[in-house]
Parts: structure tokens; sequence; C-alpha cells
């Protein structure tokens, strides 16, 4: 049953300057094809797709180039027609060097796709496989391969599908636009994703400060009896998957358990649109859906780019960077990564560029810790970020992982709110990895 009283939400948490009217009001405009594409295999979390392709191969768009290897994986389609140029290690806005596929384009639109699926009729089983052929990963920042979540243990009640159409992050508005633009298919999306994951209950979970979205939404699911638009407290990270469980259902996700231990499957709305068009139009998902933002670009635009253009390409199409830039952020700026080669290609769960200038920034010298506890005020995990942060400083580990540092989604509250800067999801994200590297050793032993 969920909750009546529609401005509940969930402890701790942070509401950053939202900057989202500098592209929020502007539809998606279609980039051109690029000239060359750069299609990491590293698109999803879990072990990279494996090349079916050699140097000198011609693709069409819409055909396998790389095969899922491995149950958490994905299968990667060429985004272009041309002819593979080369297979080697690239440049990732995730910061590190991946294994990619270079194409180059030929300017011919060759389409390969899948044939059409009856919405209405469609098996759960048919749109599971149909999710997986077509690649389709989260589009919510983890990119987990789609058809994993669709098919919950067997032994895991799950009783509601939700929506994340928060887009809590300052600045991005990809999934608001789609939600403008595309409201049908995005419901049509999550009646597909509860038809495959055996579910009678949906719902769309929507910030408080997407009024349009909010009220188009509502009048598209109006003859739905079995599906809801929640309207939620705009606050950072509410589309974060155990906040916003927590607010639309009041089910509280244990620490380190899943959305499926308490009965809920979550997808993007991103995720719920490309679902659509793998099962009605045979799309696999060869487009990015990317906000590009911030006061140090000179035309903000919501694109919809080819897997594997560069950000350079991207830049230049929003009429390039302006004097006063300083930095470039992939992903929103709570939780993006800084980029520091614009040949890094994007990628199927990219959802913002950012330019930002100085006045956007926190530049601000590190000064010791007041001791003041705002960030275990705001965070919505109730850790305690800044004796984890200095645990994992001082490598401390075991320590840290007793504090159950693993549990950290590194959503940057902890970070924002610090009045001495200092960098404690950094810290965190560093301890955190260091304890998950022990943990696996551990189970080798």
């Amino acid at each position: 049953m969920f909750l009546l009283n529609h401005t509940k939400s969930f402890n701790g948490g942070v509401h950053p300057t939202e900057n989202k009217s500098l592209t929020e009001n502007l539809s998606f405009e279609t980039m051109p094809v690029p000239k060359v594409v750069i299609v990491s295999l590293n698109q999803h979390l879990g072990k990279p797709a494996k090349p079916i392709v050699k140097k000198g191969s011609e693709v069409k768009a819409g055909e396998i180039i790389a095969e899922q290897n491995g149950f958490i994986s994905s299968p990667v389609h060429s985004p272009v027609s041309g002819k593979v140029t080369k297979i080697t290690a690239s440049e990732n806005v995730s910061g590190f060097p991946k294994d990619a596929i270079v194409i180059e384009t030929n300017g011919v639109s060759e389409f390969v796709k899948m044939p059409p699926l009856d919405s209405e009729n469609v098996t759960a089983e048919e749109i599971i496989e149909r999710v997986k052929t077509a690649g389709i990963v989260g589009q919510g920042g983890a990119a987990f391969p789609t058809y994993v979540k669709l098919n919950p243990p067997k032994e895991k009640k799950v009783d509601v599908v939700i929506l994340n159409g928060c887009e809590c992050e300052p600045y991005l508005t990809r999934d608001y636009r789609f939600m403008i633009e595309r409201t049908d298919d995005v419901v049509s999306g999550l009646r597909l994703i509860m038809k495959a994951a055996g579910v009678e209950k949906g719902a769309i979970g929507v910030e408080d400060n997407k009024p349009e979205a909010i009220e188009k939404l509502r009048e598209a699911v109006k003859k739905y009896s079995n599906i809801s638009v929640e309207v939620l407290k705009t606050k950072y990270p509410q589309g974060a998957e155990k906040m916003l469980i927590k607010a639309v259902t009041g089910r509280e996700v244990p620490p380190g358990k899943l959305p499926f231990d308490v009965g809920a499957v979550i997808q993007n709305i991103g995720t719920a649109i490309a679902i659509h068009d793998a099962v009605v139009k045979g799309e696999p998902q060869l487009t990015s859906a990317i906000t590009v933002s911030g006061f140090g670009i000179n035309n903000p635009k919501n694109v919809i780019a080819n897997v594997g253009t560069p950000l350079g390409d991207i830049l230049d199409f929003c009429g390039g960077v302006k004097d006063d830039a300083v930095k470039v952020v992939v992903g929103g700026p709570m939780m993006g990564i800084a980029q520091y080669d614009f040949s890094a290609p994007v990628m199927k769960a990219t959802s913002g560029i950012l330019v930002l200038t100085e006045k956007e920034i926190n530049d601000n010298k590190q000064t010791p810790c007041l001791r003041c506890g705002k960030c275990v005020d705001a965070c919505p995990l109730n850790l305690i970020p800044t004796k984890l942060a200095r645990l994992s400083s001082l490598e401390k580990f075991e320590e840290a992982e007793q504090l159950d540092i693993t549990v950290c989604m590194e959503c940057g509250t902890c970070t924002y709110t610090c009045p001495a800067n200092i960098p404690l999801v950094q810290w965190i994200r560093f301890g955190k990895q260091r304890v998950m590297t022990l943990q696996r050793e551990r189970q080798t032993v």
C-alpha cells in the first residue's frame, strides 16, 4: 500500500541549487551522425562484451558487434554504418581507458532492426529476451543489464515496479523531457516492465518541481487503475533506489539488501523508453539522451547522440565552451566525473555533460574537520562520513568495513554539506574500493 502523504521523503539529503531552467524547456535535438564513433565494450556493469568483428569489418547500424560475455553482461550494437578501423584501449568517460571498437562512418543510412512485437500480447519471456538482445542497460547511472532486473528470483515476492522520474541531480533534464515529449511511451515501457516482472502494480515517482510532467503522466495513466503517479518532495538524492522505495512505499531496504528484498523493482524513465522502443519498434539501444548544460557552454541543449560520439563533437554541436569554463563533468554535479580528454565517447547510460565556470564549482581550500556533524545529518543512509573518510585516509580499512563503508552509494551529500571542504566522498570511495578488494581476496582463500 502506498503512502497517502506525498510530502514524505527520507531522512537526510540536501537541496542544492537546481539550475534546471537552463534546459528544462528545450526539446530534444538529434545530432548528426559523427564521422567516427568509439564504442566502449564496457557499456554496462559486469563483464565487458566480447568483440565479434575485426579491423576492416563493414557494419550496419543496429548490428551486434560485441556479444554478451557472462550473465551480468550485455551485447553491444553498432550505432552507425561504417567500417571498423581498430579495436583498442581508448579513453573513457569513466576516467579510465577501456577496450573499444572504433568505427569510421560511411554516410549510408542502413539500420538493422528486430521484428516489432505486439505490446498487448507479448509474453514476459519475449520481453525479457528482447531487452537482453537489444542490449538495454539501466539509464539511472549504474548501467546494470536490464534483463536481469526484469526477472526477479522466484523466492522474492515482488509486488511493485517503480519508475524513477525524480531526476534529482541539478542541471539534468533529459528524463523530464522524456516525460514531457514521450509520455505515452514512458507508460508503455512501464507496463512492459510490469508484465516482464509479473507485477500488477506500477508507480512513477516524480519530484514536485516537475508539475507539467506530473500533469501529463497523470492524464496518461488515467485508464490504468493499477498505475499511479507519486508526487515526492524535491530533495537530493530522492532518485536513489533506497530513497525512492522509502518515499513511495514506506519500505526500507536493509543494508546489504536489494530492492527485490522489499518487493520492488526500480527502473529509470530512460530505461522504460528504451524498452518500449525495443519491443514496439524493434530498435536496439544505439543512442544516448543527454543534457548538455552549465554556464560554461554557449548553447545548452537536450540532445540525442549516437553511442560512442566523442564529447568534443557534442560540445561543438552546442556552440562550444565559453572562455570562462573551467571544468567539464559527465553526469550530474553531485556524482559525475570530471573529464580530461574530449575524445572520450558517451555511453548508453550517459545522462549529462556539464560545462562549469568558476562560480559553479567549490574550489575553496580544505581546512581541518570542525566536528560539526553536518555530513552525518545529511547522509541518507545514516552513515558517519567523516569517520569513514578518516579511516580510509589512514588505510584502516577493516575498521571502515565494520562501520559499513560498502553501504555508501557515493551520492556526495556529505561533501556538499562539509564547511571544511573535505573531499569526504572521494576518501570514502577509495576506502570502499579497498574494502571490496579485501572481501574478494577472502572469498578466494
